[in-house]
């Protein structure tokens, strides 16, 4: 195939083909929320009493009569199936759209077959329905500063409990169930609280007291216990259980586990990361014949608004079902997770036995990997723009060329009999993306962090790297050491290396990054470009803190993503995403710090490697070869992160003024925090607007802000 052929449809080949069957922020982390004396349990009783005493109890007691009318085929069918929503209308509109295309039979139904869906539906409503509940409990406890197992949580789990067991009873599945009397269950739970609360007054610090708040804290996830040999039984922990295998590529999750994974998860019946990779590689196979279908798009806006629409129809519904709270408990047992977004990447199986050879727990590491590559399937491969001399003038002679199909990192690591029992064990999650729908780092980086499975700490790194020894426990030392710790976070530039250095040590004193300036390419449009500052003096008693946050390395707690979600509205964007970190950690309250040593290093890459680019890939994909298309659609996607970061000509009058308000699409769940002010970050980095001008930060390159 040649350069200016693009892409072909590869559905099947590729593996996709269609299937047969107002936010606001967690303010604390877990760490901090279980140092609440009792006396928030009174608080919140009261707030409680006074708000929902009358309306929330009734609420409650008709939703129960709701449910006790499922037998109705007009509310079975009809009412409830249309107002709860979810990804079963989704489900059902790729079911219509198959048949509509020939992928699928409608065929004719028996009674039997009527009767056995409409009891799925019944038992699907009853599942989302149970899921408004958790989330409406949810967000009027954190408004009120209740832990958990506080007297509204305990009634509100006595009404779903009364409302699976009719929905049984219904399909024949048990006895009807015992009626809770909600408004008083309420009542006696709001005085046996207060009642608690006065035993405590002069009792600080008794045993009854630890004994009480041990009970409130019952709702956290009790770690597993491992077995012989150290390792964490998966099933034990039912989220990663079905595992999902990283190997062979492409193995589609519903093939292997059917479509109620996806459903499960959407309604928190029973999320798992092989429902989640089931959503995402959904959302590629959809996005594979979108771009087939555009590759001669006429203009950059059309390509937007149809990616963002397949956002909204298969992303954005996941991203509403666990807005502000953790996809799954976060284990307080000291696992990482590491982040790899790899396009391309010759040293991701390196990267991969390096982080577990040198970890100090290495069965307590799990790494998510979005592997970018080329596979030949149906499309040439071809390498990057690689300098093959220079002409008489001394300018770079160049040259891209075909090439084979990429080396597979996940498989390298998963054939080495070292390391075999990670990939076995569930510790290696895989998404593999072709490259012609890879769109650049932010969606990368996007897809691996929903690879997350409740691991205490997250890292996020690139996939050609080399690591110290015992880094992961190091690491979490460091951010422990920390005076914000658990809302602190490590970044640096790491140290570079050759793929001919020895085995690397560590220990050198950490880059800071204290400095930034304005691009003046004409191509980066004037985006805020991040840059190290001073090193410090390497006798700091703790870790100080930094401007910003590189997006190659930082390491945090699991909280960081429940705070800042990375965007799903970002595709084809390079320049900008490390301010836009930045900012958001901040301005949710998260404070940022350079380790004080080194534990991991670089390969930093110049472009005289050859090594391929997701921008030369877009070209081809849309038939215009080079830079340029992916140029175009960066000019548009880049106005998110100027927007959020206030520049001027890009208000959201600007925005719309130029037709492009699209980029304010679901904004203000992805864009600065409330804890701190946009303008107080402004001034605490010394970046100025106006001038566009980066100041001089003295606290950062002083190493003097604990």
């Amino acid at each position: 195939m040649t350069e200016e052929e693009g892409i072909k449809g590869n559905t099947g080949d590729f593996g996709f083909p269609p299937s047969k069957k107002s936010s606001r922020r967690q303010r604390h982390s877990s760490a901090s929320s279980s140092s609440r004396g009792g006396h928030v349990v009174d608080r919140g009783a009261k707030i409680i009493v006074a708000l929902l005493a009358g309306a929330g109890a009734a609420f409650l007691i008709a939703l129960l009569l709701l449910m006790s009318r499922l037998e109705s085929e007009e509310v079975s069918n009809g009412l409830l199936n249309s107002n709860v929503g979810g990804s079963k209308g989704v489900d059902d509109q790729i079911y219509l759209e198959e048949v509509a295309q020939g992928h699928a039979s409608l065929g004719l139904k028996t009674d039997k077959d009527r009767r056995t869906e409409r009891q799925a539906k019944l038992l699907s409503n009853i599942h989302n329905m149970k899921a408004l509940y958790d989330k409406k409990l949810e967000r009027i406890s954190r408004l009120a500063g209740l832990p958990p197992g506080n007297p509204l949580e305990k009634v509100v789990h006595n009404g779903e409990a009364e409302i699976e067991g009719m929905a049984n009873a219904m399909l024949g599945k048990g006895a009807w169930p015992k009626h809770h009397d909600l408004q008083q269950e309420f009542k006696e739970a709001i005085e046996k609280d207060n009642e608690a609360m006065k035993r405590r007054e002069g009792h600080d610090n008794s045993a009854q007291i630890i004994e009480e708040k041990n009970g409130l804290d019952s709702g956290k996830i009790e770690v597993p216990k491992a077995n012989a040999n150290g390792k964490v039984d998966e099933k034990s922990l039912p989220h990663l259980y079905p595992h999902f295998p990283p190997m062979p590529p492409h193995t589609m999750a519903v093939d292997l586990f059917g479509e109620d994974i996806i459903t499960n998860t959407i309604s928190h019946n029973q999320p798992t990361v092989a429902g989640i990779i089931a959503i995402l590689q959904r959302f590629l196979g959809k996005l594979h014949q979108m771009l087939v279908e555009n590759k001669n798009a006429p203009t950059a806006d059309i390509v937007i608004e149809k990616y963002f629409a397949l956002v909204n129809e298969y992303l954005a519904p996941f991203e509403e079902a666990y807005r502000d709270r953790p996809i799954f408990p976060i284990r307080e047992d000291g696992s990482v997770f590491m982040s790899l977004g790899a396009y391309r990447d010759h040293l991701l199986g390196e990267t991969l036995r390096q982080a577990f050879k040198t970890a100090a727990h290495p069965d307590q590491l799990f790494v998510g990997a979005v592997v970018q590559n080329c596979f030949g399937l149906e499309t040439s491969c071809r390498t990057g723009v690689e300098v093959k001399g220079r002409d008489k003038n001394g300018n770079p002679i160049t040259q891209v060329s075909d090439r084979p199909p990429d080396v597979n990192g996940i498989e390298q690591f998963c054939a080495d009999p070292d390391y075999v029992k990670y990939c076995e064990s569930g510790q290696i999650r895989v998404l593999y993306v072709n490259e012609t729908e890879s769109n650049g780092p932010t969606t990368a980086r996007y897809f691996a962090s929903k690879l997350w499975g409740g691991e205490t700490y997250f890292v996020q790194a690139d996939a050609h790297l080399r690591f110290a020894k015992d880094w992961d426990r190091l690491y979490q030392e460091e951010l422990q050491a920390a005076k914000s710790y658990p809302k602190a976070i490590l970044s640096s530039y790491p140290p570079g290396f050759s793929e001919d250095d020895p085995p690397y040590v560590g220990g050198s004193r950490g880059t800071r990054l204290c400095t930034c300036e304005f691009s003046t390419s004409d191509v980066e449009h004037r985006i805020i470009r991040i840059n190290t500052g001073n090193n410090c003096k390497g006798e700091e008693v703790t870790p100080t803190q930094i401007a910003y946050i590189a997006a190659g390395f930082f390491f945090a707690r699991a909280e960081f993503l429940v705070d800042i979600p990375f965007d799903p509205y970002l595709p084809w964007c390079f320049m900008g995403e490390e301010i836009a970190l930045s900012l958001r950690a901040w301005t949710h309250g998260w404070d940022i710090y350079a380790p004080r040593k080194n534990l991991i290093a670089h390969q930093y890459r110049p472009g005289s490697m050859g090594l391929p680019k997701f921008w030369e890939n877009t070209g081809r994909v849309f038939g215009r070869p080079g830079p340029g298309f992916n140029t175009l659609l960066q000019t548009i996607t880049i106005q998110r992160v100027k927007h959020m970061v206030g520049y001027k000509g890009s208000g959201k009058d600007d925005l719309e003024r130029n037709g492009v308000q699209i980029m304010l699409t679901d904004f203000q769940h992805y864009g600065p925090g409330d804890i701190r002010t946009m303008e107080a970050f402004l001034n605490h980095t010394r970046i100025n607007l106006e001038t566009e001008k980066c100041g001089w930060i003295d606290w950062c390159n002083d190493c003097t802000l604990p």
